[in-house]
């Protein structure tokens, strides 16, 4: 028998990934780096703790105790907080949380799934910063960390080496997040496909989306949406998209918007922007050649949303994931993308 080849990326040492389980967490979002990360190739170990590596309460009615103690912390390249019960929430940081905190490794991202963010503003690595939390724990937030720069309108905020993101499903967006950040779309893609979930909602979509499920599918945008996808090279523009969907110009926009969250202009822009970032990873096509690909007039229009959206050039950011400069072992964030502005 002949022995399969082994890929460069695949001995790499895999990311290290810590997950803090608080008393009070919620089930769902504790499961939810396992599943996401774990489905990227074996580019992440995740693994679980309590602050002391004793069991704790969910609010799920079971008990859960987890394989490590709070001295994985110390090799973790990501520390992930997982959200809990807004009832056993409080305003200063309790004594062995700060202490498992403190055992965080220099240069380790941190993160938070919803109301884990009000652990990060407790211990302060959220001063003066922009954050997320669920939106219906934003007012108790700010009362308690006004100096925080929260935005409660969004899935999550990437501030570099310090992520947050909104309730429940958002830490999926979060998790997806990293592995594109990490090692690019087309991995992200994959990892969405295998776990059954929407492969790409931008950061700055709104959290709360009025009409998520049309009442009758005649009324939807969605065929007109997988239709655009099919056509991002061609000039497409609102009118468009609207006479597709056999409705008035207001009443499309309205509805997209419903549906979505952005209006039609931006999702068209960030689909885009979508495509063009997995040529750029995977193809040797130059700059001009995807811009036209992907349907921009010109490549400066392609330079100026991706910096834009991103804070990288096309150039850099090919070079960033065709070199494969990111050190696997720490995982000390690049310039990293910054979410879009929120649904206007």
């Amino acid at each position: 028998m002949i022995a399969a080849q082994t890929s460069p990326a695949a001995v790499r040492a895999p990311h290290r990934v810590v997950v803090l389980a608080l008393h009070g967490a919620y089930p769902f979002e504790l499961g939810v780096p396992a599943r996401i990360l774990g489905a990227a190739d074996g580019r992440y170990d995740i693994v679980m703790t309590t602050v002391d590596g004793g069991p704790v309460r969910t609010n799920g009615g079971f008990t859960l105790t987890p394989d490590h103690g709070p001295q994985v912390l110390e090799t973790a390249g990501t520390i992930i907080v997982a959200p809990v019960d807004p009832r056993v929430l409080t305003r200063e940081l309790p004594s062995d949380t700060a202490a498992a905190l403190a055992r965080a490794a220099p240069g380790a991202r941190i993160a938070s799934i919803c109301t884990g963010g009000f652990i990060l503003a407790a211990a302060g690595l959220l001063d003066h910063r922009p954050a997320t939390t669920h939106w219906e724990c934003a007012p108790l937030f700010r009362k308690w960390y006004p100096h925080i720069r929260l935005d409660e309108g969004v899935l999550f905020v990437d501030d570099g080496d310090v992520l947050t993101s909104a309730g429940a499903a958002s830490g999926i967006d979060l998790c997806l997040h990293l592995i594109r950040t990490d090692h690019g779309t087309r991995l992200a893609n994959s990892a969405a496909r295998r776990c059954v979930v929407p492969p790409f909602r931008e950061g700055g979509q709104a959290q709360y989306i009025e009409r998520p499920i049309p009442e009758d599918d005649s009324t939807s945008t969605s065929a007109t949406r997988q239709w655009a996808l099919q056509r991002l090279g061609e000039p497409l523009d609102v009118p468009q998209l609207a006479r597709h969907a056999h409705m008035s110009l207001r009443t499309f926009s309205r509805r997209f918007r419903d549906e979505t969250g952005v209006t039609p202009r931006q999702w068209l822009i960030r689909r885009r922007l979508e495509r063009a970032r997995q040529l750029l990873e995977t193809s040797s096509m130059t700059v001009d050649q995807i811009a036209t690909e992907v349907g921009f007039a010109t490549s400066a229009s392609l330079r100026q949303l991706m910096n834009a959206e991103l804070g990288v050039s096309p150039v850099a950011y090919r070079r960033t994931f065709q070199a494969s400069v990111r050190s696997p072992e720490r995982g000390t964030p690049r310039s990293r993308p910054r979410p879009a502005e929120g649904a206007a």
